[in-house]
């Protein structure tokens, strides 16, 4: 019986969730005998109604409530620039709600069973258990198309030099910044306690006299992983009606959140068509650019970047270029266009 429905005797005795029973969160009738009566009224996921955790959870789960983890906002937040009023009306009601939605992430989905992604699922992630954290199989589920396989090594090229150091997502990502801190962030930029590589490499505290030198030289010019970023990353080419093809490469340029800055870029497959399913043509498209700055996860101590200047400064290699960028795209990709000056020797 225990083994048909993946809980054992010890689980149910010792782990708090099951002290008042599984009615309690599934809801069916406890009394029954019969398995067609008992699971009569069976709520398959109950986290799916945030109030369910909330019975026990509260402070937890009214922070998580308004987490980006929950409300995938950021989503929205970063392509309705480029709708008009009535645009954005249709995105909310047609693919927002219907698709963007889709993909938050309910209490259970990180702690009991992995949510389903392309109509896939994990399932259990240790049989009924709830788990506190478990970053192979719940982040790496959802993010792994393009950040855990390149964080790992999966993706070509070398592993993050913290993942070869012994280090998983929630070593840098705390619990707070899953669950919330209580506010409602339109994007993950707006989070001021969001991980930074400065935290932990404070400057100056370099051992080299050279790479001191080097990163006050390129201080608030270049980001850490503009330098350090170590392989080719995922980018997404191509997506018309919901369809992308990805290759890797890696992309310089300025960032769109400031100018003023050079960093890997990451391309975003939001085309002109790209709506064109739900009715909309996206009047303001040129008003954001097809490539965002990227945190890759591929991090390297040392790489062509930081072992030669010309890389940059005189091959100019992975720069964005105007032969590059892609076709048909933003009128706002030229101004991520970046030309690194020759050195003075």
């Amino acid at each position: 019986m225990y083994l048909g429905y993946v809980v054992d005797k010890e689980l149910l005795k010792n782990d708090p969730h099951f002290k008042m029973g599984c009615a309690l969160c599934h809801k069916g009738d406890a009394k029954a005998y019969k398995k067609e009566d008992a699971h009569k009224g069976v709520v398959k996921k109950p986290s799916d109604n945030l109030r369910t955790c909330m019975m026990c959870h509260k402070q937890i789960t009214e922070r998580y409530a308004k987490s980006l983890h929950y409300t995938t906002v950021g989503q929205r937040t970063g392509v309705m620039p480029r709708f008009s009023p009535e645009e954005l009306k249709t995105f909310d009601e047609k693919v927002f709600e219907k698709s963007c939605r889709s993909c938050h992430a309910s209490c259970g989905d990180c702690h009991v069973k992995g949510a389903p992604v392309g109509g896939i699922s994990i399932g259990l992630i240790a049989k009924h258990k709830f788990v506190k954290k478990d970053e192979g199989k719940t982040c790496a589920f959802c993010h792994g198309g393009r950040v855990y396989p390149e964080y790992v090594g999966e993706y070509g090229g070398a592993p993050d030099v913290h993942y070869q150091k012994g280090m998983l997502c929630m070593d840098c990502h705390k619990k707070d910044e899953f669950h919330g801190d209580g506010n409602a962030y339109k994007s993950k930029s707006e989070v001021k306690q969001r991980p930074a590589c400065k935290n932990c490499h404070k400057p100056g505290s370099e051992a080299k006299l050279t790479a001191q030198v080097a990163h006050r030289e390129h201080e608030n010019k270049v980001s850490c992983y503009g330098c350090h970023s170590g392989a080719a990353y995922r980018n997404c080419n191509d997506c018309h009606g919901g369809h992308s093809a990805a290759s890797p490469g890696m992309i310089l340029g300025r960032s769109p959140r400031d100018k003023k800055m050079l960093t890997t870029l990451r391309l975003i497959p939001t085309v002109r068509d790209t709506f064109a399913p739900a009715g909309i043509k996206m009047e303001n498209f040129d008003a954001l650019p097809n490539y965002w700055d990227t945190p890759a996860h591929n991090i390297r101590k040392r790489t062509d970047r930081t072992r030669n200047c010309d890389v940059c400064h005189v091959d100019r290699k992975n720069f964005l270029k105007q032969e590059t960028l892609i076709k048909n795209g933003s009128k706002a990709n030229e101004s991520l266009i970046f030309v690194p000056k020759p050195i003075n020797r």
